[in-house]
């Protein structure tokens, strides 16, 4: 089974990188499967596709811990407690209410009718526990998108739905923000007016001014697949990352615009090395060298530098961020992928090619 995995895998590298990785000036060979040329991704502690964690973007060990003692018992005081201890301010909360909504909404799917039950006996047992409110809220978000198709009215049932728990859950916790992101996720959804995305907006700016997960979301509701157009995410984009205090990671904030506009087939030679992109990861390679090293958003940025930065040909700027990311894949741009670990398999392993077609190895790797 293994080595069905691993020809698979090459067999998408293949496809998705091979023909420009085969025109590369510096003469870049992928080696066969098998191959004693093939490189080992344990020769730079990389871990193998398998053993990727697609749940999370970076670790957050209590998390972790917490969400198996919940699925493993079914008894969620245990993700009460933590997200009691979460502040609201920052990033982390967000990604843990993000988190234990996605473990229930993919829970009901695998078990129709019975997975979940956790988060069922929350909202019942603890009705004004505001982090069971915004997990729900999150939840049904999530099985709007998951288990129905956008402008049906099951869809929108579902996201009205969610908009009154949201409602629910900024009452349980006045000045967290948390729940005011969710409900952009429903306006995206719903296809709200302008001047009510921009109440939302400004309500969220009043609460946390700086909230990168917030501003994400604002960003893909401007973007011209949505409720925008290209030049109007840009704008916010710029806006965003002009004004972002030292050591934001909001300056990366054009980058996750240029993704979002990505043609969907790339016609234009040197499109990767071109001034709109190179900038744009100047930009974000500016943010994450200025962040925190335990900013929660690190992690995200990081990922999306890195399919960049492999499509730049540039491999040792790739290396450096994925030894810092490598064991967890659940981050854009992979989990706009049906196998987020494969596609970004995919991508670490043209980052490696490439580093050792120009004299890289393991020994030269700065950590």
């Amino acid at each position: 089974m293994e080595i069905l995995w691993f020809l698979i895998a090459m067999g998408m590298l293949a496809a998705v990188v091979g023909p420009y990785v085969m025109r590369r000036r510096s003469g870049i060979r992928l080696a066969a499967p098998g191959s004693p040329e093939a490189a080992d991704p344990d020769d730079y502690g990389f871990l193998r596709q398998e053993l990727l964690d697609v749940r999370l973007p970076g670790p957050d060990q209590d998390l972790l811990d917490v969400l198996d003692v919940v699925q493993r018992t079914q008894d969620w005081r245990a993700a009460a407690q933590l997200l009691a201890g979460t502040p609201k301010e920052g990033e982390v909360r967000w990604q843990r209410v993000q988190a234990f909504a996605g473990a229930a909404s993919l829970e009901l799917v695998k078990q129709p009718g019975t997975g979940g039950a956790w988060l069922r006996d929350w909202r019942s047992d603890s009705p004004k526990d505001a982090g069971g409110a915004q997990v729900h809220a999150e939840f049904l978000v999530q099985q709007a998108w998951r288990t129905s198709t956008a402008g049906t009215d099951e869809f929108r049932i579902i996201l009205e739905e969610a908009r009154s728990v949201c409602e629910q859950a900024a009452l349980l916790a006045p000045g967290d923000p948390v729940p005011a992101i969710t409900e952009l996720a429903v306006a995206r959804g719903l296809g709200a007016s302008r001047e009510e995305f921009d109440r939302l907006w400004a309500r969220i700016l009043d609460r946390a001014p700086a909230h990168m997960g917030a501003h994400l979301a604002a960003l893909h509701h401007l973007c011209a697949k949505w409720h925008g157009s290209r030049e109007e995410a840009d704008r916010f984009a710029v806006a965003a990352a002009a004004r972002a205090p030292e050591g934001s990671l909001l300056a990366a904030l054009p980058l996750f615009a240029v993704y979002e506009h990505l043609p969907e087939v790339n016609l234009v030679s040197g499109f990767y090395q071109g001034a709109v992109v190179t900038r744009a990861v100047e930009g974000a390679l500016y943010a994450v060298h200025s962040a925190r090293a335990d900013d929660p958003m690190l992690a995200h940025v990081r990922h999306l530098l890195i399919l960049f930065l492999v499509r730049s040909e540039r491999w040792a700027e790739a290396m450096q961020q994925l030894v810092r990311v490598d064991g967890h894949v659940g981050a854009v741009p992979w989990t706009q992928s049906a196998d987020p670990a494969a596609e970004y398999t995919v991508h670490r392993a043209l980052a490696v090619a490439g580093y050792e077609a120009n004299g890289g190895s393991p020994a030269t790797l700065r950590r």
